[in-house]
């Protein structure tokens, strides 16, 4: 093996071994414990099986037929997972996930069908010819859907006057990640079979960067917070603040506003955003976000009674959640139940 295919073996690798490495922390180490970090560890693991074979095939053209079909056999569930994923970060999934467990269930049972019928071994242009393509414009199929489901983040995306959430640039990130892994072994025949392995370790280390980054934003945030954490109020100054507080939000509604910040609303108060912090912080236990969300939360409940008919998704829009995941995390915090069961209730 020659320096430059040393070093695509080195890159290509790599990525897939920490994507195995992640996949493992997701589906069983991750103490939070929440759908969507099962559902991306599940993508992880498969596209990483689907990245090894590649790899694998490529550095050894004689590897056993039984790994070339795990390896195809596991892009039928790219698909389904990356669908999981982005609807458990921007909907509410139901509790029992039943149509996930239908559909991998169903998916598992096609797989081990056709590869007890027609084992890769026995089968080797059907696989590479008719399987391939099916497996390819399955996949396609599910980036579609996954698509529509975004088509309220793209808009965020190429606007200007509204900001994307947390939840959907990490949607974002996933979707156009796997996009470009599909597009890689899509066109492999014309470019070379190793492009989807290597692909695989660029969106994979690109993402990392972003988490690196946001974490490190989030740190800068919390520091300047820090800063400020010693200011003394008077207890008169803090009633005052608080009444003005509450009737500016009663009066104006501004927390309808999705891209409402705490120096937005400090400077409509005309008061310090450091002050505004403070106040929250330490005399009301809540951040910006949690304080504005709850009264969000409040108009929800309100537009819930009062229409019927909307759906809740475009309730939480009108009442400020630029997210949907952010919309039922704050809802069940403030009322302990999801808006399907609040709404069962009444």
């Amino acid at each position: 093996m020659n320096l430059d295919n040393q070093l695509i073996f080195f890159f290509s690798a790599l990525g897939a071994f920490n994507s195995v490495v992640l996949s493992i922390y997701f589906l069983f180490f991750d103490q939070h414990k929440n759908k969507s970090n099962y559902f991306l560890g599940g993508l992880l693991a498969v596209l990483s099986i689907r990245v090894w074979k590649s790899l694998f095939f490529y550095f050894n053209p004689d590897l056993s037929k039984i790994y070339l079909q795990i390896g195809l056999s596991a892009c039928f569930f790219i698909g389904p997972f990356l669908y999981f994923y982005i609807k458990s970060k921007t909907q509410e999934v139901a509790q029992s996930n039943r149509l996930f467990y239908v559909q991998i269930l169903a998916y598992l049972l096609i797989v081990l069908s056709i590869g007890f019928l027609y084992p890769y071994e026995k089968n080797t242009e059907l696989w590479g010819t008719y399987f391939y393509k099916i497996i390819n414009y399955q996949w396609l199929l599910y980036i579609l859907i996954a698509a529509f489901i975004l088509r309220r983040s793209f808009q965020k995306m190429i606007s200007k006057k509204e900001k994307l959430g947390y939840d959907e640039v990490w949607s974002l990130s996933v979707f156009f990640g796997v996009s470009i892994i599909w597009l890689a072994y899509f066109t492999a025949a014309y470019t070379s079979y190793i492009s989807g392995a290597l692909s695989f370790s660029f969106v994979f280390y690109l993402s990392i960067l972003l988490l690196f980054y946001k974490r490190k934003k989030d740190f800068v945030v919390a520091v300047k917070k820090e800063k400020y954490s010693n200011i003394q109020i008077e207890e008169n100054e803090v009633k005052q603040l608080l009444e003005k507080i509450t009737a500016t939000l009663h009066e104006e509604k501004l927390y309808k506003n999705a891209n409402l910040t705490l120096p937005i609303f400090a400077k409509k108060l005309n008061i310090r955003p450091q002050l505004l912090s403070q106040v929250l912080n330490h005399n009301l236990k809540k951040s910006f976000t949690q304080f504005i969300n709850e009264y969000r939360v409040e108009e929800v409940k309100q537009l819930l009674e009062t229409h019927p008919n909307l759906k809740i998704e475009i309730i939480a829009e009108k009442c400020g959640f630029n997210s949907n995941s952010t919309f039922y995390t704050a809802f069940k915090k403030v009322t302990n139940t999801t808006p399907v069961k609040y709404i069962r209730n009444k």
